[in-house]
């Protein structure tokens, strides 16, 4: 059997390129975008892709030339990431919240050969321009409106004047090595500085294909992409109006991430016959990774068991090959009580092909055949992996660690809660002790200044050992997030490197936005 070779006919490069062409194929006449006014079928939005592609070729864009874009989510989004693989080049799809400086810097460091701006983005673009100093794209391109189009203009060349001038039948580059890249996307930087992610083909499709499989979508799913479409592409996008709101019949699947639901939460969620799976992923894992399975039986337990459960991470997607906790000293795996920590470590063709320019991250991120997370975890008896922390949230005090996403599930459970973060705060007897920062809901008279310092320090002595309780609550109008919604830890970080234990000082209310100077001190706004 070992004499019977691959061939091309029976060894073909995976790609989500293969998508788009059978959408075309089997569903010409469906309806694959709605946008404010424009609507586009299958048909239309794949031959608007061919043309798009072939205009980048005859720009000279080919294998391994990145290609930029800045703009929110539009049908040009949407197309670029089928039009930019399929002649042969990488997208790179930019953080539209991102300042000037930052956006210079991925430019910078991508290498970007093209740069796509939407109209709305033209001053922040140029600014980052600007920082360049020379070594900007070569090819700047303007998106305009498209259901009414301004006029305006940004470097030599228009979105859909490029799509209009390109060949319909041309059908794109045969992707050659399904190793090949496919984009390149930049991690959020919450909790070091943004690194270049690179996605292969074969990744983007498994990722894909394991997420329509493990969700069970049906023939023609409509799908509500809720996140900026910099992160990645769905399918049929949706936006209703609230006139529009009716009752649901029919059964909605939910998939979240991040913080979990909390409990008080799921019941009511439910209720409107939405169904919340809990997973996990990362920018390296080219989306969700893990998922919570539900099992039936689970069904029967009392409602804060059942949220205890859905918390969870779960266990790796159909097409991830392995997942586990491990220690990474020894690279042996801890014992699946539930209890012992780790880290989480993640094996499977999903994952990505490493940093771009930065092989010393890549060196220190795969470790033994494994993808180390950062995410500190446990894995239970069935074996289901759920995380405790990040490796730089741990809070280690007097030589004990505080997981600081424990910390932070208790502060969720009180009352008037809205949002909590928990990082490490200087101690000179300890070493370090927990901070917490939260915003609170607002009571009957929409007032928040009646919940103090004090009250929260007493929860948590009711519900935590006492080394875990808070030695400082710091009350914030609104946390600092990224633009996946994440807590800006980072930020906290360093503010509160700059407290000192002090149990009588009272919390004030931050209302301003967190400065930090090159030297690391925090400017901010405060009441109290």
């Amino acid at each position: 059997m070992d004499l019977l070779p691959k061939c091309d006919a029976n060894y073909v490069p995976l790609t989500p390129i293969t998508f788009l062409k059978r959408a075309n194929a089997v569903y010409a006449n469906r309806t694959s975008v709605i946008y404010e006014g424009t609507r586009f079928t299958w048909s239309q939005t794949y031959e608007r892709c061919c043309r798009l592609a072939d205009s980048l070729r005859s720009l000279k864009v080919g294998k391994n030339d990145v290609v930029s874009v800045l703009a929110p989510n539009i049908p040009a989004v949407y197309e670029m990431h089928f039009a930019v693989p399929m002649a042969g080049a990488v997208l790179n799809a930019i953080n539209t919240r991102l300042d000037a400086k930052n956006i210079a810097t991925i430019l910078s460091h991508s290498g970007a050969k093209v740069f796509f701006v939407d109209y709305q983005f033209f001053e922040l673009a140029s600014e980052a321009l600007s920082f360049l100093d020379g070594a900007a794209p070569s090819i700047l391109a303007c998106i305009d409106d498209i259901d009414t189009p301004t006029g305006v203009l940004f470097g030599q060349l228009e979105y859909e004047q490029l799509v209009q001038r390109g060949n319909p039948g041309y059908t794109g580059e045969l992707v050659h090595d399904e190793w090949d890249p496919i984009a390149l996307n930049y991690t959020s930087g919450t909790t070091s500085a943004p690194k270049g992610v690179v996605y292969s083909h074969r990744g983007a499709y498994l990722s894909t294909l394991s997420q329509i499989l493990g969700w069970e979508m049906g023939n023609a799913p409509v799908y509500l992409w809720s996140l900026p479409m910099f992160h990645c592409n769905g399918w049929t996008f949706t936006w209703a109006k609230p006139h529009e709101r009716r009752e649901i019949t029919s059964r909605v699947e939910i998939l979240t991430g991040g913080a979990p639901p909390p409990a008080s939460l799921l019941p009511k969620i439910e209720r409107l016959r939405f169904h919340v799976t809990h997973g996990y992923g990362l920018t390296e894992t080219a989306g969700p990774a893990l998922v919570c399975e539900w099992q039936k039986r689970w069904n029967k337990l009392p409602q804060q068991d059942q949220a205890k459960l859905k918390a969870r991470q779960g266990i790796s997607l159909l097409t991830l090959f392995d997942a586990d906790v491990k220690d990474l000293d020894t690279m042996a795996s801890v014992p699946r009580d539930g209890e012992t920590m780790g880290e989480i470590v993640l094996r499977g063709s999903s994952i990505m092909k490493g940093y771009f320019k930065d092989p010393e991250a890549t060196s220190k991120a795969f470790r033994n055949g494994w993808f180390a997370t950062g995410d500190i975890g446990v894995i239970h008896p069935d074996g289901y992996l759920e995380i405790k922390d990040r490796s730089k949230d741990v809070i280690i005090s007097g030589g004990e660690n505080i997981s600081s996403v424990e910390l932070e599930s208790v502060l969720y459970r009180h009352p008037r809660v809205l949002e909590a973060a928990v990082v490490a705060m200087p101690h000179p007897k300890w070493g370090e002790s927990p901070c917490a920062f939260i915003s609170v809901k607002k009571n009957y008279n929409g007032d928040t200044n009646d919940v103090k310092e004090s009250e929260i320090i007493a929860y948590c002595k009711k519900n935590l050992p006492r080394f875990m309780v808070p030695k400082r609550v710091e009350f914030m109008a609104e946390l600092p997030k990224t633009s996946t919604g994440k807590i800006h830890k980072f930020q906290l970080r360093a503010l509160a490197q700059n407290f000192v234990v002090n149990e009588n000082l009272p919390g004030k209310i931050i209302t301003g936005p967190i400065q930090l100077s090159a030297s690391g001190q925090v400017n901010t706004q405060v009441q109290g």
